[in-house]
C-alpha cells in the first residue's frame, strides 16, 4: 500500500511537472508595425532570427551591442555554454565537454549575435523555422529579456568570444549553463517574455520551443470573441 501510494505521488509530481505552463499573452497585432521574429531549430538547438532595424529601435545595450556587428539585416540570436556553445571541432572530440557542460553547476555562457545578410527563410527547411508576429510591446518585451542576459558589469556589453571567419560575437552572459537551464530553456524563456505560452521543462528539446510557437500562431490566428 506504502509502495503504491510513493508510486502514485511520484506519477503525479512527474506528470505536473511536464504540463507545468508558464503562460503568455500575445497582443492584438496592427500590421503596419508588427516585427517577424523566426525561431529556427537544428535538431537540437534553437534560435532566433530577428530584424536588424527592430533591435536597432528598440535601444540600449542590445542595440549598442548589434552596432557593433558586421553588416546584415538579420541577427541570428542564442544562448549556451561559453565554452562548448563557441566550439565547432567534430561533436566526437567535444563529448567531454558537453558532460561537463551539463553536469556542472554554475558554467559561464554567452550570447550569439550572428549577422546575416540573406533572410533565414531561404536557408532554412519549412519544418525548421516558424515564424511569429509580434506587436512592438511584446518585442520590446522579447528584447529586453535578451538584454537581461548580457553581462552590462563592466558598463557595456562585452565580447566574449569570436571564431575566425565567421561574423558571429558571442558576448558575455549574467546567466549560468547546464542541464538545469539549457540553451531551449532559454529560448523558451525568451518567447514567453514576449507573450508567448511555454511548458519550461519539456522545453529541454528543441521540438518543445517549435510546438509553443506554432501553437502561440494558432491562438492568435483564433477569431476572438
Amino acid at each position: 500500500m506504502r509502495t503504491g501510494l510513493v508510486l502514485a505521488v511520484l506519477v503525479g509530481l512527474i506528470t505536473a511537472l511536464l504540463t507545468w505552463t508558464t503562460p503568455g499573452r500575445l497582443h492584438p497585432v496592427d500590421q503596419t508595425n508588427a516585427v517577424t521574429v523566426m525561431v529556427l531549430d537544428n535538431g537540437f538547438h534553437t534560435d532566433l532570427a530577428v530584424p536588424r532595424q527592430a533591435l536597432m529601435r528598440h535601444g540600449g545595450p542590445l542595440a549598442q551591442a548589434v552596432a557593433s556587428l558586421a553588416p546584415g539585416e538579420w541577427v541570428l540570436i542564442g544562448w549556451g555554454d561559453a565554452r562548448f556553445y563557441v566550439d565547432q571541432s567534430p561533436i566526437s572530440a567535444r563529448l567531454p565537454d558537453g558532460a561537463r557542460a551539463f553536469f556542472r553547476p554554475g558554467n559561464p555562457s554567452v550570447v550569439m549575435l550572428n549577422p546575416q545578410g540573406v533572410d533565414p527563410r531561404s536557408r532554412y527547411a519549412a519544418h525548421e523555422r516558424a515564424a511569429l508576429t509580434l506587436a512592438p510591446a511584446d518585442f520590446d518585451r522579447m528584447a529586453a529579456r535578451i538584454e537581461a542576459s548580457l553581462d552590462l558589469s563592466s558598463g557595456a556589453p562585452r565580447v566574449a568570444a569570436a571564431r575566425p571567419g565567421d561574423d558571429a560575437r558571442f558576448f558575455a552572459s549574467r546567466e549560468t549553463f547546464s542541464i538545469l537551464h539549457l540553451c531551449n530553456h532559454w529560448t523558451a524563456g525568451v518567447l514567453n517574455a514576449g507573450g508567448v505560452s511555454v511548458r519550461p521543462v519539456r522545453s529541454i528539446a528543441s521540438s518543445e520551443v517549435m510546438r509553443a510557437v506554432r501553437a502561440a500562431k494558432l491562438d492568435t490566428a483564433a477569431p476572438r470573441a
